[in-house]
C-alpha cells in the first residue's frame, strides 16, 4: 500500500509515520514544501516501513498524485483553518483521481463542509474521512457509548497535553488565528457561538484508580465536534469543548488577548504565532502526563444523570494519540477492512473497543465515572477501580461496613527533636510492638471522621471528597492542616499519595509536603495497613502497620 503523507516531516504526520512503522507492506512518501526536511525524516526513520521523501506544495497535488499513483492520501500538513478559497483543492484532486483521503484538520468549519463531496466520492468508488484525530473520532465514540444509558443534554470535554509533548507551529497558528473569534458552538438548545479562547473552565481528568492530573484550567477552542456532534444526538442542547495547555500562566496571557482582541476589535493574533509557538515549547516543566475528559449531562427515564470518561497518558505515549485515529483506519485497511464510500466527517470512523487496542501496552488508560447514590467515600472517589481491590479493603470502605474495626499495630518514631515535637503536637502514638489498636468511623461534614486509638492513645482526622482544585482528591484533615491525597490502586494495594497541602486553607509548598508510604492490602484473609508520614527536613514523624478486624458499633 503506498501512502502519500501530505506534511509527513510534521509533528503529526511524522509521529503517524512512525506508528506505522510495523507494517513493512507500506510505502510512505513523506512529503511537503521542504524537501530538505523531507530526507532529513527518512533519513532519521526507524521502521520496516519503506519511506520515501518528495517535495510537493499542496497547489500542485494533482501532478503528485497523478505521478506516484498513491492507494491512500493522508493530509498532516494544515492549518485547516487557512486554506483560503480553495480549501478543499486536496480533496478534489484525490477525487478525481479515484484515491482514498484521510486528514488531520482540526477546523470546525472545514471538517463539517466535507459532506458536500458526499455524492461526487461515492461516484469515483472512494472515501473521503476528515478530522480523523482525537477530536471529533475519539470524542464520538465516547458519547455513542454513555448514549446507550442516558439521553445526552449537555456535553463539556477538554484535551490537556503534556507540557512536554511539543506543538506544531501550524497547529499554533490555527489556535492564535481563532482567538477572540467567533465559534460556532450549541448553546440553551440554539445554535449559537462562543469566544475563541476568551470562555474559560476548570476540569479534573481523574481516571478511577489513577492519580489524577492537576485541576486545571481549560479555554474554548474551535473543534469540529462543535458542529458535527450536535446533529447525532437530537436531545443534546449544549457543547463545550476547550484545551488545557500549561504553564497556567502563557495560558491566561492568551486568554487577556483573546478577549481584548474581542472588546477591542483588535487585527488578528496570528503575528504573534511564532512568539507563542517557541514559548510554549521553551517552558517544559512538570510532570509529562497528559490527558483529556469527557463530562456528560444526561436524562433517562426523566430522572437527571451525569457521567465522565478520562483518559491519561504517562511521558511520550501521550502525544501520539492524536495519530492513533488515522494508524487505525490504515491498520484496518492493510487488513482488508474498508470505510463506506463518501465524504464525511470521521466522527464512526472507530469505537472505544478500537482505541482499547491502540492503547494496549501504552502508558495510557481510561475509565468511567458517574453518580453513585449510596455510595461510600471510598467508592465515589475510586469509581469503577472500587471493585478492583481486595476483599478486605473493599469492607473497610463499604457503606455498611462496622463502625469500629479492631486489632495489632507496630509503631515507630522519629527520633529528631523536631519530629517528636510534630508528632507530640498531633497526638500521634507512642513506638511499641504488639500496641492494641482500634479505628472508629463516624459520619461527618459529609465524610468520614477517624478516631484511631492505640493503646488508650487516640487521634483522629476528618476524611472528606475534595472540591475545586481538589477535585478527585481525598481530603484528610488534622486540625488546621488539610492534606489533599491520591486515592491509587496499585495490584492489590490501595495508596494514598500527598498532592497538595493547606493551613486554614491558605495553600503550603509543595515542596515542604509530607510524605511517605502509605497503603492498604490483604494478607491471609486480614485488613493489613501500613501508614508512614514524613516531611522533608524533619524526616520520619511517625509509621505504624499492623492489621483490623470487624468489630462493630460497641468497639472502643
Amino acid at each position: 500500500m503506498k501512502i502519500l503523507l501530505l506534511g509527513g516531516y510534521g509533528v503529526f504526520g511524522g509521529r503517524l509515520a512512525r506508528l506505522l512503522g510495523d507494517l513493512p507492506m507500506l510505502e510512505l512518501i513523506i512529503c511537503g514544501r521542504s524537501l530538505a526536511a523531507a530526507q532529513a525524516f527518512c533519513v532519521a526513520y526507524v521502521g520496516q516501513a519503506r519511506v520515501t521523501p518528495l517535495q510537493v506544495d499542496r497547489q500542485n497535488i494533482a501532478v503528485a498524485l497523478h505521478t506516484h499513483l498513491p492507494d491512500l492520501l493522508i493530509d498532516a500538513s494544515g492549518p485547516f483553518q487557512d486554506y483560503g478559497a480553495h480549501r478543499y483543492l486536496v480533496i478534489e484532486a484525490c477525487i478525481a483521481a479515484g484515491v482514498d483521503y484521510l486528514d488531520f484538520a482540526d477546523a470546525a468549519e472545514f471538517v463539517a463542509g466535507v459532506a458536500q463531496y458526499d455524492a461526487a466520492a461515492k461516484a469515483a468508488g472512494v472515501f473521503v474521512l476528515s478530522g480523523v484525530s482525537s477530536f471529533p473520532v475519539l470524542t464520538a465514540a465516547v458519547l455513542r457509548q454513555m448514549a446507550q444509558q442516558m439521553d445526552i443534554v449537555s456535553v463539556e470535554a477538554g484535551i490537556a497535553p503534556s507540557p512536554y509533548a511539543g506543538i506544531g507551529l501550524n497547529v499554533m497558528r490555527a489556535v492564535v488565528g481563532y482567538a477572540g473569534s467567533p465559534v460556532k458552538l450549541r448553546r440553551n438548545g440554539r445554535d449559537g457561538h462562543g469566544i475563541g479562547l476568551a470562555e474559560s473552565r476548570r476540569f479534573t481528568v481523574a481516571v478511577p484508580g489513577k492519580v489524577p492530573l492537576r485541576n486545571l484550567r481549560f479555554s474554548l477552542v474551535d473543534v469540529p465536534d462543535l458542529q458535527v456532534l450536535p446533529p447525532e444526538h437530537p436531545t443534546l442542547t449544549d457543547i463545550w469543548v476547550g484545551a488545557g495547555p500549561v504553564p497556567e500562566l502563557l495560558h491566561r496571557l492568551l486568554n487577556l488577548l483573546a478577549k481584548a482582541r474581542r472588546h477591542l476589535r483588535l487585527p488578528s493574533l496570528v503575528p504573534f504565532s511564532r512568539l507563542f509557538y517557541t514559548v510554549l515549547n521553551w517552558m517544559k516543566f512538570g510532570a509529562h502526563r497528559g490527558g483529556m475528559i469527557v463530562r456528560v449531562l444526561g436524562t433517562r427515564d426523566g430522572v437527571r444523570v451525569e457521567q465522565s470518561w478520562h483518559l491519561l497518558a504517562e511521558g511520550d505515549d501521550g502525544p501520539y494519540i492524536p495519530s492513533m485515529a488515522i494508524e487505525a483506519v490504515v491498520r484496518k485497511l492493510v487488513q482488508g477492512e474498508r470505510p463506506d464510500i463518501g465524504a464525511r466527517a470521521a466522527t464512526r470512523a472507530l469505537e472505544l473497543a478500537d482505541y482499547a487496542r491502540l492503547f494496549a501496552g501504552r502508558a495510557i488508560a481510561t475509565g468511567f465515572r458517574h453518580d453513585m447514590p449510596g455510595a461510600s467515600l471510598y467508592q465515589r472517589l475510586l469509581g469503577c477501580a472500587y471493585a478492583t481491590l481486595p476483599t478486605r479493603v473493599q469492607a473497610l470502605h463499604a457503606p455498611s461496613a462496622p463502625a469500629c474495626w479492631t486489632g495489632i499495630a507496630t509503631v515507630e518514631r522519629g527520633t529528631g527533636l523536631l519530629s517528636r515535637l510534630i508528632a507530640r503536637v498531633f497526638g500521634f502514638p507512642a513506638a511499641g510492638d504488639n500496641v492494641p489498636v482500634s479505628v472508629r468511623f463516624t459520619p461527618e461534614a459529609g465524610g468520614e471522621r477517624w478516631t484511631r486509638t492505640f493503646e488508650g492513645r487516640r487521634f483522629s482526622s476528618l476524611q472528606t471528597a475534595g472540591t475545586g482544585r481538589d477535585e478527585a482528591l481525598l481530603v484528610e484533615r488534622f486540625g488546621a492542616i488539610a492534606v489533599a491525597l491520591a486515592v491509587v490502586v496499585e495490584g492489590n494495594r490501595l495508596r494514598l499519595l500527598p498532592r497538595r497541602w493547606s493551613l486554614l486553607g491558605i495553600p503550603l509548598p509543595t515542596s515542604l509536603l509530607p510524605g511517605g508510604t502509605s497503603f492498604e492490602t490483604e494478607r491471609d484473609g486480614q485488613f493489613v495497613f501500613d501508614v508512614e508520614i514524613a516531611a522533608p527536613l524533619v524526616g520520619r514523624i511517625v509509621a505504624y502497620r499492623g492489621t483490623l478486624k470487624e468489630k462493630g458499633d460497641g468497639g472502643n
